[in-house]
């Protein structure tokens, strides 16, 4: 690029590695645009590439990282956390200068530790859209993923004005709101609101099944509430294990906290102090009202 761009341009290139359905539906959502950048995408296999050429997801398609990324303006990696953080590696002396790169990780400390090694000449921008299904693969992508949802950028001490602002164009255009966080503290809040949920829906499940030893009935009776609240507990094994294990630390410090109001309310319950159980259950029911039900997208259903 002869200058440093601040918004997205049709002359531009965006190759994102990772078509499954957060790189898919990225680059669904960018041909939508009036305006949309040439999109290149990365896939693992030929047979993939075949099928995603056949769909029209992209501009064009490759196996070979290397040449994938070689004209590239903006690079997002969409693929596994520990995946991704092995092609940060890969792709470095490969990039042109000027060159943004992005990713779209669940966590970001380690994956921000890899980005800081890529070359001086090129833009690093952490990011995490909080959007996603349950389901897997470009079959479930969708244009609309990104609407309303908010996506995490962290950019670093060496992030760019100018390269900054060109994420945020490109956060934007997906149709969802740019929040700006420390590696660190996005990792800690993402653990509370997102990765601690998941343990607590597999431990419900286990729980259940459990219970079904001795009678099986339990899953006839189980319905929407227990539906809903461990939904996330069918989200893709192979993801979970990546982001529980690079966010492990502050996943164990949610744990503790979690085990601790546990005890706290089985205490209440089992003192039958039905006074400081009902108020202690109206002030986290107000809490989660106020918090959640603010009519702006908030309760988007999203992936850890």
């Amino acid at each position: 690029m002869e200058t440093k761009p601040v918004r997205l341009r049709s002359d531009m290139t965006v190759t994102v590695i990772g078509l499954g359905l957060m790189g898919g539906s990225l680059c669904l959502a960018l041909r939508e645009q009036p305006d949309p950048p040439r999109l290149i995408g990365v896939v693992r296999s030929a047979q993939s590439a075949a099928w995603v050429r056949d769909q029209g997801v992209v501009d064009e398609v490759t196996t070979d990282v290397r040449a994938g990324v070689r004209d590239a303006d903006v690079v997002i990696l969409a693929t596994p956390v520990r995946t991704l953080i092995r092609q940060i590696a890969l792709i470095g002396p490969h990039l042109k200068p000027h060159a943004v790169v992005m990713d779209l990780g669940s966590t970001k400390g380690q994956i921000c530790r890899a980005l800081e090694q890529l070359p001086e000449h090129v833009q690093p921008v952490g990011g995490h859209p909080m959007c996603g299904k349950e389901k897997a693969g470009l079959e479930h992508a969708d244009p609309r993923l990104y609407r309303d949802a908010t996506f995490v950028l962290c950019p670093l001490e060496r992030t760019a004005d100018w390269a900054l602002a060109l994420a945020q164009d490109l956060v934007v255009r997906l149709g969802a709101r740019p929040l700006i966080l420390s590696p660190d503290l996005h990792d800690r809040l993402v653990a509370t609101i997102s990765h601690l949920p998941y343990l607590v829906a597999v431990t419900l499940v286990q729980t259940a099944h459990r219970v079904a030893q001795e009678d099986p009935r339990v899953w006839r009776v189980a319905a929407s509430g227990f539906r809903d609240t461990t939904r996330v507990a069918s989200s893709d094994v192979k993801m979970m294990m990546d982001i529980l294990l690079t966010n492990r630390e502050a996943v164990l410090e949610m744990l503790d906290i979690y085990r601790e109001e546990l005890d706290a309310l089985r205490a209440l319950l089992d003192q039958e102090a039905e006074g400081p159980l009902r108020l202690h259950l109206s002030n986290i029911k107000n809490l989660r009202d106020a918090h959640m039900n603010r009519g702006d997208g908030s309760e988007k259903s999203g992936r850890p």
